[in-house]
C-alpha cells in the first residue's frame, strides 16, 4: 500500500507542478510566441489569430478580452517607459508623438488588475479625437496621479501599463509592427 501511495503522491505533485506553471505562464502572458518589440511597447503577431495556441489564448482572455486580429487591430501594451524602468504611478509622466498610422487610436492605462484606474477626474485615456496637438502636429500627454486637465490619464499609485491600440492600422504596420513610429515615455519626476 506504501509504494502505491508514493505513485499517488508523485503524480499529485506533478499534476500541481503543471497547474502552477500553467498559471504563471497564463498570468504573465509571456513566452506564446509572435512577440515583436518597439521600445517600451510589445504586441504579439498571434494575438487575435488562429495560430495563437492555448495558452496565448487563456492569456488574453486572462488580460485583454476580444482581441481582433492584427489586420483590424494592433495592440502595444507598455509596462516599462522608454528608459527600461518600469512604471510606477507614483511618479510622472510624458508620453510624446504624433498622429499612427491607423484609422483611429487611443492611449489608455491599466491597473495591476488589468482594469481602468479609477480616479475623481473620469480620465482613462487619449485618442486620435480627443489628444491637443500642438502647431507641429505632436502631442504630449501627462501620465500621473493627477488627471485634472486634457492630454492627461490617471495612473493611480502602483503599478500600471499603458495599451495602445491602433484600429484599421495602415498596411504596413500590420506587416512590420516593429518599426512604427511609437509615442515615447519619459519619467518626468519621481517623489
Amino acid at each position: 500500500m506504501t509504494l502505491f501511495l508514493k505513485g499517488l503522491s508523485v503524480v499529485a505533485g506533478g499534476v500541481l507542478l503543471g497547474l502552477f506553471v500553467t498559471w504563471l505562464t497564463i498570468v504573465r502572458g509571456a513566452g506564446m510566441g509572435g512577440d515583436v518589440t518597439d521600445g517600451p511597447w510589445r504586441t504579439s503577431l498571434l494575438t487575435g489569430s488562429t495560430e495563437g495556441g492555448m495558452a496565448l489564448r487563456a492569456t488574453i482572455a486572462l488580460h485583454g478580452l476580444f482581441a481582433l486580429n492584427r489586420h483590424e487591430t494592433i495592440y502595444y501594451t507598455a509596462t516599462t517607459d522608454s528608459a527600461g524602468k518600469k512604471l510606477d504611478g507614483a511618479c510622472r509622466y510624458t508620453i510624446t508623438g504624433r498622429d499612427l498610422p491607423a484609422r483611429w487610436w487611443s492611449i489608455t492605462a491599466y491597473g495591476a488588475d488589468d482594469f481602468l484606474i479609477a480616479n475623481k477626474f473620469q480620465r482613462y485615456s487619449v485618442s486620435k479625437t480627443s489628444v491637443v496637438r500642438g502647431a507641429d502636429g505632436r502631442f504630449t500627454v501627462t501620465a500621473s496621479e493627477d488627471a485634472s486637465a486634457a492630454n492627461q490619464v490617471a495612473t493611480g499609485d502602483g503599478a500600471f501599463s499603458l495599451t495602445l491600440r491602433l484600429y484599421n492600422p495602415d498596411p504596413s504596420v500590420a506587416d512590420d509592427p516593429a518599426h512604427v513610429a511609437l509615442p515615447e515615455i519619459r519619467e518626468s519626476g519621481c517623489p
